[in-house]
């Protein structure tokens, strides 16, 4: 007979991680989230939520059904960035082991995950979480995860979980809903139902700017997919997947969840999906805008406030890829051309904020970027800059991916040098809320030219202000370069396009 309150254990551990970064350490995820327990569920039913929403997205709707039990465990989350210290992950696994085993028996367990992580002892940790978690709770328990869609999937997360549950949408505005319907499904999994995952994998690594769900064809691919949902097939999840993970489970992939068990059903559709997307890869091709064409425009709109104004991504160097969030070609060249009407946002440089921080409003002085962190991106210089605001950079999110969350830039200032703002923070992360600048007294209707350290989020949250037609990605080096040519591969699959053009592929026979 079906349970009448299920306990389900709640747990989570997310990242997306850049083979070309930092080391990430138990550092980086306490200053993004790292929750235990009761926090957990206080964070999930009350808000304003620090973790991903597909955590209160899931609470909430458990909570319109029939009683349950929630048993929360830790969730752990950092921003983007190099694999994760393995004695971090090690502990995390050793106390999510403990933790199920302390809970008792259980009737499912719902992982907030991500999928593109790494440490530095394993490339597939999250497939080493999701095996532990089977080997704990036993076959018969199901396992409900919710997946970025740039996840990178291995087997060994699909053959350890009930059912796949992938964002729809980039940028990301719909992770509470996929929260939802994972709920969704653990209700009808607890209530008998079977489930049957497949997947396939492509030798495909789309640069990232081409795979917006607006329009193009990774936004055909996923409609196409959730046409087909419905009668047996619970899920279709289309992952992109990251390609800067550089592991050996990098590549496009296409899971699909089946209802009743019907693994052939599953595997059928995923294996038709996957030779759709490969029938249109030379569609993931996009040209980026040159640094000297970027310059021009913002010249151009601070000169004439006739034309439309500009906003220009710097998607080599998106925190929110695991990138530094400190490169300067950018905005030394526009500072350079004398370029007015123009704020950067955000530039991640803590004590540049702290020196802000100490001098005051009013200030003038010689702003040193890059002071503490050198490498051959992440390049000092100097400039004369007064500073125009200050903020301790704790914000909740108005639009977009962060919609009702709650952020922390750290100590932040806004320096003026010549026509330039700069919006300087402490805690580093990618520009995609409006509330990053406004907190900064920044006026987005005013702007002649905004600058976003972002590769796609930032659609979702300038869209106010910027329409599709103002906005130019912009070429420049950085670890999140969609130059892939720029990096030395060492562990993606190869060959693998667009890095190599003469593949040929076809689908299995069976995934």
């Amino acid at each position: 007979m079906p349970n009448t309150a299920p306990r389900i254990a709640i747990l989570g551990f997310a990242i997306e991680c850049n083979r070309f970064s930092p080391v990430t350490t138990a550092a980086d995820f306490r200053r993004r989230v790292d929750i235990r327990g009761e926090e957990i569920m206080r964070q999930a039913l009350a808000g304003p939520c620090h973790t991903t929403p597909d955590l209160p997205g899931f609470v909430q709707q458990m909570n319109s059904g029939e009683a349950w039990t929630a048993l929360p465990l830790r969730i752990a989350i950092a921003q983007p960035g190099g694999p994760v210290e393995q004695a971090f992950f090690d502990a995390f696994l050793a106390e999510i082991g403990d933790g199920l085993r302390q809970a008792g028996p259980l009737d499912g367990v719902f992982v907030v995950s991500h999928g593109a992580a790494l440490a530095t002892g394993s490339d597939d940790p999250d497939g080493d979480l999701f095996a532990l978690i089977r080997q704990q709770v036993g076959p018969k328990v199901p396992i409900v995860g919710v997946f970025d869609l740039h996840a990178n999937v291995s087997q060994k997360m699909v053959e350890n979980l009930d059912v796949f549950v992938g964002y729809l949408e980039n940028p990301h505005t719909d992770v509470r809903e996929r929260g939802v319907e994972a709920a969704r499904h653990m209700r009808e999994l607890l209530a008998g139902g079977r489930s049957a995952v497949a997947m396939v994998k492509l030798p495909l690594t789309p640069p990232s700017i081409t795979l917006l769900t607006a329009e193009g064809p990774y936004a055909d691919i996923i409609r196409e997919g959730q046409k087909r949902v419905g009668g047996d097939i619970m899920n279709v999840s289309v992952m992109a997947g990251f390609v800067f993970s550089d592991c050996p489970k990098n590549g496009y992939s296409v899971i699909v969840t089946a209802r009743n068990g019907n693994r052939s059903a599953a595997a059928a559709l995923a294996c038709e999906l996957a030779e759709l997307t490969w029938s249109m890869r030379n569609r993931f091709r996009k040209t980026m805008t040159s640094l000297g064409e970027a310059v021009a425009l913002a010249k151009a709109a601070g000169a004439d406030p006739a034309l439309p104004a500009v906003l220009l991504a710097d998607v080599g160097d998106n925190p929110g890829g695991g990138s530094r969030g400190n490169t300067s070609h950018l905005l030394q060249a526009l500072i350079a051309a004398d370029v007015q009407g123009a704020v950067l946002g955000v530039f991640n440089d803590e004590a540049l904020a702290g020196e802000a921080q100490l001098r005051g409003i009013g200030a003038s002085f010689k702003a040193k970027f890059n002071s503490a962190e050198e490498d051959s991106l992440s390049q000092p210089f100097e400039a004369q800059a007064k500073v125009l605001a200050l903020s301790d950079g704790a914000i909740i999110g108005r639009r977009g991916l962060l919609k009702g969350t709650a952020a922390d830039m750290g100590p932040s200032a806004l320096l003026q040098i010549g026509g330039v703002a700069v919006a300087v923070i402490s805690n580093r992360q990618q520009c995609m809320e409006p509330m990053q600048l406004e907190c900064l007294g920044v006026q987005l209707d005013k702007l002649r030219t905004l600058v976003v350290k972002s590769r796609g989020h930032f659609r979702a949250g300038f869209d106010e202000n910027f329409t599709p037609k103002q906005i130019f990605e912009v070429d420049c080096p950085g670890l999140t370069s969609p130059n892939l040519h720029n990096f030395k591969w060492t562990r993606l699959p190869r060959p693998v396009f667009p890095l190599d053009e003469a593949i040929n592929w076809s689908a299995p026979i069976s995934a």
